[in-house]
């Protein structure tokens, strides 16, 4: 896997991830249809003490910083490799079924990258 990309969802709740390596780093980035950057985070694998660790930035008044930071200690607990996420979803007038829904479509989207980066690296 050189680049990967996956949308999930419909409508109003669709997501998409685009991903790629930098050296052997991996740079990923999940948005919407109103993509924009709205937080970085970026987590690495520690493997004296068999745990990752994140850290985020977040533009002023947006809230992709969960995302970010949730999804980039996810992929780097599992890949054990250092990444860094970029988060841009917005959506006017979101309701909370809606960012429920976003955010398990992210969860799986993530889920799916990881399974493919670590077919690569076993194969």
């Amino acid at each position: 896997m050189r680049r990967y990309r996956a949308s999930r969802g419909h409508g109003r709740t669709r997501v998409s991830l685009w991903a790629d390596y930098m050296g052997s780093d991996l740079v990923v980035c999940i948005y919407n249809e109103g993509a924009h950057l709205g937080a970085v985070a970026v987590a690495e694998y520690d493997f004296k003490e068999e745990r990752a660790c994140s850290s985020v930035i977040t533009r002023l008044g947006h809230r992709d910083d969960e995302v970010a930071k949730k999804q980039a200690h996810i992929i780097a607990r599992q890949t054990k490799k250092p990444v860094c996420v970029t988060a841009g979803i917005h959506l006017d007038d979101i309701t909370q079924e809606e960012i429920v829904k976003i955010l398990a479509e992210v969860d799986k989207m993530v889920l799916g990258f990881i399974r493919r980066v670590l077919l690569k690296n076993s194969g």
